[in-house]
């Protein structure tokens, strides 16, 4: 992950982690979950405070949480209790097993790496899934070049073909560019399953 990026979620971790659980739920993406997802064990890779982890562990999908972020992992913890949460960083998951998850959701988090990252990024989210598992992944569209926010976070800018690529052989189930209800940002959204074994 983008060191600009962390120093900035470790110094406003707190008010990073208010915004986004006073933000409207996002009930579009939820929607993607109930529609795509299947039983069993699931990551949300870059949870940030916690609050569709414990969305997904309310709604029968047994969840942990993952961030980069020592500092969002503490507001996580202190706000869903309930919910476990660790330490692991995008692009290659150190400590995170393959074949381990039936879902992974990755809300918004790739565009803070490199762009050269991101395949990379994508194909791990990929290898961490059971063979059959489904990964909701989604990211903010840029325009132009890669740019930072008055935070220092970085916003990479980059064709939506070079994660779809990245996925390989999986199996892309839903593909869109629109509003997010949450935010109001525009983002780009792609569900896709992983081969199973037969």
């Amino acid at each position: 992950m983008d060191h600009l990026t962390l120093d900035a979620y470790r110094t406003r971790a707190q008010v990073f982690a208010d915004d986004w659980e006073a933000q409207p739920p996002p009930s579009d993406m939820y929607a993607l979950v109930e529609r795509f997802f299947i039983a069993g064990p699931t990551a949300d890779v870059g949870c940030g405070s916690g609050r569709d982890t414990a969305w997904l562990q309310a709604h029968g999908y047994p969840a942990a949480g993952f961030d980069a972020s020592e500092a969002m992992l503490a507001e996580a913890r202190r706000r869903h209790p309930e919910v476990a949460f660790r330490h692991a960083s995008l692009p290659g998951l150190e400590g995170v097993d393959d074949a381990c998850f039936a879902n992974v959701l990755c809300e918004t988090v790739i565009m803070h790496l490199k762009a050269e990252q991101i395949g990379q990024a994508a194909a791990r989210l990929i290898d961490i899934l059971v063979p059959g598992g489904v990964l909701y992944l989604s990211w903010r569209v840029g325009v132009g070049a890669d740019r930072r926010d008055e935070f220092g976070r970085l916003y990479a800018s980059f064709d939506p073909e070079r994660v779809r690529q990245a996925l390989g052989v999986a199996h892309v189930l839903f593909d869109e560019e629109a509003g997010s209800v949450s935010s109001g940002k525009r983002i780009h959204r792609i569900v896709a399953r992983k081969p199973g074994a037969d």
